[in-house]
């Protein structure tokens, strides 16, 4: 790892969450908002998933993690920081990079809400036909 940098940067993004993520060397302390992850997200399983990037490249307890999330809802937030979580190693370390990839935690998941057309009930869904 660059000893010479002390904090790397990365941003996520999923749906209109935003996340933005340092990583400190450190002893594997974990920021959310200014929080314990637990207290923020509240479910272990949207925890494995933005700490999937850390065991997956054997860092976990290596690096203090500070996040700032806005936007959307907590599973998005969580996958945001997740992404963040992941272009960070990368600047740390770009030996991560084919391990990261692999999973599929570089890439940005582009997927937005598809906006409602006029003279349907939704975006896809119509009005209930009569007949008669």
């Amino acid at each position: 790892m660059a000893e010479e940098k002390t904090k790397f940067y990365g941003t996520g993004k999923r749906k209109t969450a935003i996340a933005k993520v340092y990583l400190f060397p450190g002893n594997g302390e974990m920021q959310v908002n200014g929080r314990k992850p637990l207290d923020y997200f509240q479910r272990q399983n949207l925890i494995t998933v933005f700490k999937a990037p850390l065991v997956l490249t054997k860092t976990d307890g290596k690096f203090n993690i500070r996040a700032q999330v806005f936007g959307g809802g907590i599973s998005s937030q969580a996958e945001a920081v997740r992404l963040g979580i992941s272009r960070a190693l990368l600047s740390s370390d770009d030996s991560f990079k084919s391990i990261l990839k692999q999973k599929g935690f570089l890439t940005r998941d582009s997927r937005k809400k598809e906006r409602k057309k006029y003279g349907l009930r939704s975006a896809r869904a119509r009005f209930q036909f009569s007949k008669r």
